[in-house]
C-alpha cells in the first residue's frame, strides 16, 4: 500500500523521486488565477476608496457605521489574499478564506437581486446604483460561483509547484 495521497506519483520535496502529478499543475493555474482576480479587484477598490464605499452602501446590508470600515478594509483584505496566493503561502487557508469571501459576495448579489435593487456589484471597482435594465446579477453570480469552485478545488488540492508551502515543506499541504 502506498503512502502517497490518492495513489498519485510522489510529490517532489518529500524525498522520493517521481514526476509531479498533473493536479499539482492545475492547482498552480487555479492558485494564480484566483490571485489575479483578488489582486485586480483589490487594487481597483483601493484606487477608488469613495467608489468602494458607494458600492458597499448600495447593497443596503450593513449598518451605516460599518459601511466605511468594510469599504476601507475589503480592498486590502483582497490584496492580502492575492499575495498569499501568488506566493503559495498558507494556500489551503487562503483558499478557504477565498471560498468564504466568494460565498459572501454571491449572497450579497443574490440579496440585491431578490430585493429589487438596481446596482452594479462593484466587484472590480465602481459600483452603486444603475438603471433598472443595466443590472447583471446572473452573470455576476455565475462568475463568482466559478471563482468559488476554484477556491474549493484549491482548498482540496493546495499543493502546487512554485509555492512557498512546497519550498518550506508545509506538511499540512503535502498531505493534500
Amino acid at each position: 500500500m502506498s503512502d502517497v495521497p490518492d495513489g498519485d506519483a510522489p510529490v517532489p520535496g518529500d524525498g522520493s523521486p517521481g514526476p509531479r502529478p498533473w493536479w499539482r499543475w492545475l492547482s498552480l493555474v487555479v492558485r494564480l488565477g484566483l490571485a489575479v482576480v483578488f489582486g485586480w479587484s483589490g487594487l481597483a477598490k483601493a484606487g477608488d476608496p469613495l467608489g468602494t464605499e458607494v458600492a458597499v452602501r448600495a447593497y443596503s446590508l450593513l449598518p451605516e457605521g460599518l459601511v466605511g470600515p468594510v469599504a476601507a478594509v475589503l480592498p486590502w483584505f483582497e490584496i492580502g489574499l492575492a499575495l498569499l496566493l501568488v506566493a503559495g503561502l498558507a494556500t489551503r487557508v487562503a483558499a478557504v478564506v477565498s471560498a468564504l469571501l466568494m460565498a459572501a459576495f454571491i449572497a450579497g448579489v443574490a440579496s440585491a437581486a431578490a430585493r429589487g435593487l438596481s446596482i452594479d456589484c462593484g466587484c472590480f471597482g465602481g459600483g452603486g446604483a444603475v438603471a433598472p435594465g443595466e443590472t447583471r446579477y446572473t452573470e455576476e453570480i455565475v462568475r463568482d460561483a466559478v471563482f468559488l469552485l476554484m477556491a474549493a478545488y484549491l482548498a482540496w488540492r493546495p499543493s502546487s509547484p512554485l509555492s512557498a508551502d512546497d519550498a518550506i515543506g508545509n506538511a499540512q499541504v503535502r498531505q493534500a
